[in-house]
């Protein structure tokens, strides 16, 4: 089951959107932006000294997660809570590492790696893609999960759009969100990038296809899938890969680490691997839409080639 108020932003955004391969992320709004604004400024007075930083955290017991206040990864739900699926996993984690306290720092997605190596948070968990581009900057855990592409379309599927080739192919009125990683993939298929309808989320995207005003709308399969789920007008695709240079391309989104926090980074992995092996991965995903397709043995070694 979906947590309350499901509204789900992508995981990356295309190379023309922050350069190099970031996707859209919400901002929290009104009075939480204000409050994480705040704390963002709070934490980034504080320097972070020379040594062993999992060694400082544990002194310190708290460790600063910066999170992008986006569905399902880190955002305030109905409560007033911090959660998410970053959040959840980092909080066992970090318990485990020996850090009992979890202060995430929410900002825009495209401020959480500059506000990393600037030191307003001690780790990024929002389920960051990772890319040969970011991890010249930084450093990733294995990725937690993987992920597909599939279309939001009418219902019965009228033009019969499958992957982004069918699109094409059929001249099918395509839309995806700001700054998405499938802006990038359509244009590869063959889409001029101005004739990309450009939306602001995949919520936008259903209400489009719904009422005709484009053929299909392009996220991720986690997106699709949820979004779609009341929907009596419109259904989603099969998962599928898109294609990066002639050839499937699967992404996978992992924590976030500075360059120079490897043993951290090792020391959290040896968890996350511990947690994919005995199935607690996925119990701590799954109430958060992910589902066992979502489950990967990729490496970041292999995602940053």
């Amino acid at each position: 089951m979906a947590p309350p108020n499901w509204n789900v932003t992508e995981g990356t955004r295309s190379p023309e959107a922050n350069r190099k391969g970031i996707r859209r992320r919400s901002l929290l709004i009104g009075a939480t932006a204000l409050g994480a604004a705040g704390a963002v400024g709070a934490a980034g007075c504080s320097r972070v000294p020379d040594g062993d930083t999992l060694a400082r955290l544990q002194a310190q017991g708290t460790v600063r997660l910066g999170i992008a206040g986006e569905v399902p990864y880190g955002y305030i739900d109905d409560s007033g809570k911090f959660t998410g699926e970053a959040v959840e996993l980092a909080k066992v984690i970090f318990k485990r590492l020996g850090v009992g306290h979890v202060q995430p720092v929410a900002t825009d997605f495209s401020s959480l790696i500059p506000g990393l190596q600037t030191q307003q948070f001690d780790v990024v968990s929002a389920g960051m893609y990772i890319n040969k581009e970011r991890c010249q900057q930084v450093i990733f855990s294995d990725p937690e999960y993987q992920m597909l592409d599939s279309f939001i379309v009418r219902k019965g599927n009228p033009k019969d759009l499958h992957d982004y080739a069918d699109c094409v192919k059929a001249k099918a009125k395509f839309g995806t969100g700001t700054g998405y990683a499938e802006i990038a993939y359509a244009v590869e298929a063959g889409y001029k990038e101005s004739d990309i309808v450009i939306l602001q989320d995949q919520v936008a995207g259903l209400n489009a296809v719904e009422a005709g005003r484009i053929d299909v709308f392009a996220g991720t399969a986690l997106t699709t899938r949820e979004v779609t789920k009341k929907s009596r007008r419109a259904e989603h695709t099969e998962p599928f890969a898109p294609l990066v240079g002639g050839k499937k391309h699967v992404d996978g989104g992992g924590f976030t680490f500075r360059s120079n926090d490897t043993q951290m980074r090792d020391a959290f992995n040896k968890e996350i691997h511990k947690m994919k092996a005995s199935g607690e991965l996925f119990r701590i995903l799954r109430p958060f839409g992910f589902t066992q397709a979502e489950m990967t043995k990729l490496t970041a070694e292999e995602l940053c080639k």
